[in-house]
């Protein structure tokens, strides 16, 4: 069968995931889309203003389009379609044929129709190429305007400040979100914004748009009101909702709504039975949904039913959840009361700015809908009582009120839920399907994510996830444990407190007062690295080194020949001409094999135990200290050349880099440390990709953090924006010594963060706000373990005793003469066995 897919936005390219998942037999796709790109996140657009690029926004997996049964087809709009012939002709007058067609065609910008809209700096905020033009006027602009005050009218608001341009929202109506909040809730989400520097403007109506005083005066625009009044801008956005893309369904004869859209049965039908309609171009019910969760939900009905299922869409529950300009924001249900009896109960906290809202049934005991606006915490739970129909405490007043007495308030427990109670609306993960998982073997939020899906999207059902998982847990007589090993009934978190709070200095007193046995290869560096991190003493003393493994026993990467590699510290990728050359004297010298390295180093290879000491001997001679790669500690800070080399750098990253790399050496956590600095968002060195990144713009520096590049990539997120020098510091400070109070063994900061429970939010408010009291230490940690930084390599060579233990054999100082080398481009590397064998045949083979 032959399926043709107008559209690949975020709901078109569900449709295609839910195909691919479900293995469609003969099936032959064809996708026309008429953006330059496949399928982008459209929902974290703004995310483009801080640093997100295109290629991140990406929905499509690698190697997605390279199945057989799958062709993508760029820059190609549908123009027509001949329902009798079954044919779509495509913008460059390609004719494609079609046994099923699926119109995902989406929506478009709402520009009312005020004179002069169409002057230059006008603008809409839809697509990667909108956002490029954005960037391009914000950049030559100080004041920018966005019409419209609704969900993407805050978003766009969000992104032009942070082009740290002068923020406006011009709305028509009384107040900000008219539809999803009510006067009360739109009362403090204005006075918030307009604290966050976004001035605010209801009750406009823009009559016209006229030249303004001119840049330096006021602007090139001046924006004229109906009341009289009018405000100077250098562009203007227009984000005043969306209409549905239904030209192609209304010039082919389809049916469609009065006031647009292409209507719809419950298995997303045209009036046509072999046409398709879903997401915002779709009319169901008499309503378009202009949310991604419905048009998922869309999608998945037809996939089904293409595959001879009879699933139905029904409607769509329109509650949202979302952080406006950091600000929560929740609407549930029939947030206005217009249900007939409904009954309301308000709290409004003005000092905190929090406003709440429940809407119950005439008698107290349904919930119809709520408003949360400040602290959206109750989300979930209020979500769930209103889905499932659960019935409401007998003063349900308390649901919102908060705590006097310390008490917790009365929440839902999730034994409450039915198994079909959806949890994740995203991605359609039902509770059922995430006990299941749980039941199959996934007992982290992180092996749910991967199985279910399940809080991968918005992030929002994150919290009400982790408390199923749980409680299913429980439910199983899953006693889940952290020990570390069978010597420590002890997490590595319980034992770097144990550590701390009673000052032990060795494993052996760790293990005497906490732990049984004589230790293991798990337990032993483990607590070795503890004991680093928060003493940050020598870790080859006697009673040190006879617990750490391999690598930090010897203070070098072990290779697979036996030898092992040399790598000084190039803090920030710097290095002078004469450091240059030491290094190239030491290789030659020595006869070990350079390289440059991804992380801004050199590395040079194929040193025996016994030569390790003579090479540092003569490096640290020359100024050069150990660059901790053999360590689970901080290896690189990379930099660009930044502000003082490059034409587009705003801030010194080299300096930052440098400043950064110098004061966290040595610093010991649950697994090894990369992080770069870019002078700009153009991002040369890779920040976002790093477990602790830092970008310049024109404000201050951006903090990412949990990045990884490596076997499961995962972008970084951003921690705070626009930070000076010191506060970056403050908080990175607080971030290191968190993380390493708080990760597994051999945790990444990717995985500590993907499996942490409240997400990036709880992250901000311990490291930011100082949620849990404990930054001070945190601060003090740090600073302890930085005034007690020694390099390792210089204090083992000066040690006859730690000297001592760097020999190949104990009874020899002679080398190991199975270690063989052969020649390739100019340097050596590791023999074959088949090489090694020649060597004892008279075939010429370089000896180490």
């Amino acid at each position: 069968m032959k399926l043709v897919v107008i559209g690949n936005g975020m709901v078109g390219h569900k449709l295609l995931e839910e195909l691919s998942a479900q293995a469609a037999p003969d099936l032959e796709i064809t996708v026309l889309c008429e953006e330059p790109r496949p399928a982008y996140d459209r929902v974290h657009l703004s995310s483009y203003f801080s640093g997100s690029s295109a290629e991140e926004l990406s929905l499509v997996t690698p190697g997605f389009f390279d199945q057989d049964h799958l062709l993508l087809k760029l820059n190609a709009k549908g123009v027509a379609i001949d329902r009798a012939a079954k044919i779509v002709t495509t913008s460059n007058g390609e004719r494609v044929t079609y046994d099923k067609l699926v119109l995902a065609t989406g929506s478009y910008p709402f520009v009312p129709p005020v004179p002069g809209r169409e002057r230059p700096g006008c603008l809409v905020y839809r697509t990667i190429e909108d956002l490029e033009a954005m960037t391009d006027w914000g950049a030559k602009s100080k004041v920018g305007v966005v019409i419209g005050g609704g969900l993407l009218g805050l978003e766009c608001a969000k992104a032009l400040v942070d082009m740290g341009l002068q923020t406006h929202v011009v709305e028509f109506a009384p107040r900000l979100m008219a539809v999803q909040i009510d006067d009360g809730a739109g009362k403090v989400l204005r006075n918030k914004i307009e604290a966050l520097g976004v001035t605010v403007h209801t009750q406009r109506n823009t009559l016209e748009i006229v030249d303004g005083s001119g840049m330096g005066i006021g602007g090139r625009h001046a924006m004229k009101f109906a009341d009289g009044s009018q405000l100077e801008t250098d562009m203007i956005v227009f984000s005043a909702g969306i209409r549905p893309r239904d030209e192609l369904a209304r010039t082919c004869g389809l049916e469609m709504g009065e006031r647009g859209g292409i209507k719809v049965d419950n298995h997303c039908r045209t009036s046509d039975p072999d046409i398709y309609a879903i997401g915002e171009c779709a009319l169901w019910g008499g309503r378009i949904y202009g949310l991604v969760a419905p048009g998922y939900e869309m999608a998945r009905v037809v996939a089904q039913h293409l595959n001879g299922g009879q699933a139905e869409f029904l409607g769509a529950d329109m509650s949202t959840k979302l952080k406006l300009m950091g600000v929560d924001v929740a609407s549930i249900g029939d947030a206005h009361a217009s249900t007939h009896g409904a009954r309301s109960y308000v709290f409004t906290d003005e000092r905190k700015q929090v406003y709440k809202k429940l809407v119950t049934s005439e008698d107290g005991k349904g919930l119809l809908g709520a408003v949360l606006i400040g602290d959206a915490s109750e989300y979930g739970t209020l979500l769930q009582m209103m889905l499932n129909r659960i019935a409401l405490p007998d003063s349900p007043e308390f649901l919102i009120l908060p705590s006097s007495d310390g008490k917790a308030r009365p929440g839902l427990g999730v034994d409450a839920l039915p198994d079909n109670a959806q949890i994740c609306s995203c991605n359609n993960v039902s509770k059922g399907a995430i006990c299941a998982a749980v039941e199959g073997g996934a007992h982290t939020i992180g092996d749910l994510k991967a199985c279910t899906k399940a809080g991968t999207s918005c992030g929002g059902c994150t919290a009400l996830v982790t408390q199923v998982m749980k409680a299913q847990l429980l439910k199983q007589g899953v006693a889940v444990n952290h020990h570390l090993c069978e010597h420590f009934p002890y997490s590595r978190q319980e034992l770097y407190h144990l550590v701390r709070v009673n000052r032990h200095k060795s494993f052996g007193e760790v293990l005497s007062a906490h732990g049984q046995g004589r230790g293991c290869d798990i337990c032993k560096p483990a607590i070795a690295s503890i004991l680093a991190s928060c003493w940050n003493e020598f870790v080859l003393t006697r009673s040190n080194a006879q617990v750490q493994d391999s690598n930090d026993y010897f203070l070098g990467n072990i290779q697979k020949d036996g030898t092992y590699s040399i790598v000084p510290r190039i803090a920030g990728g710097e290095i002078t001409p004469e450091g240059l050359i030491v290094l190239g004297q030491v290789a030659q010298k020595y006869q070990l094999y350079t390289k440059i390295t991804g992380g801004q180093r050199i590395d040079m290879f194929g040193a025996q135990v016994h030569q390790l000491p003579a090479i540092w001997k003569e490096l640290t001679d020359a100024g050069f200290e150990t660059g901790h790669a053999y360590g689970k500690s901080l290896r690189t800070v990379k930099s660009c050349v930044g502000s003082t080399w490059c034409r587009y750098g705003m801030l010194d990253s080299v300096s930052m880099a440098i400043k950064l790399e110098h004061r966290y050496k040595g610093l010991r956590s649950p697994h090894k440390l990369k992080s770069a600095v870019s002078g700009c968002t153009r991002e040369c060195a890779e920040a976002q990709s790093k477990d602790f990144g830092v970008i310049a713009t024109e404000k201050g520096w951006n903090l990412y953090v949990c990045g990884n590049g490596g076997m499961k990539p995962r972008h970084a997120e951003l921690l705070a924006g626009d930070l000076d020098d010191d506060t970056l510091i403050r908080y990175l400070d607080r971030f290191l010594m968190f993380y390493i109070r708080t990760a597994d063994r051999l945790q990444r900061t990717s995985v500590w963060r993907d499996n942490m429970e409240g997400g990036l939010e709880y992250l901000q408010n311990v490291i930011i706000n100082d949620s849990l009291g404990i930054c001070a230490e945190l601060e003090a940690e740090m600073a302890y373990n930085i005034e007690h930084y020694e390099d390792e390599w210089k204090k083992a060579i000066t040690d006859p005793e730690t000297a001592k233990r760097f020999r190949t054999f104990v009874n020899s100082e002679a080398g190991d003469n199975n270690v063989v080398f052969v020649q390739e481009r100019g340097q050596i590397r590791p023999a074959t066995a088949d090489e090694k064998k020649s060597r004892f045949k008279g075939i010429a083979v370089v000896d180490a």
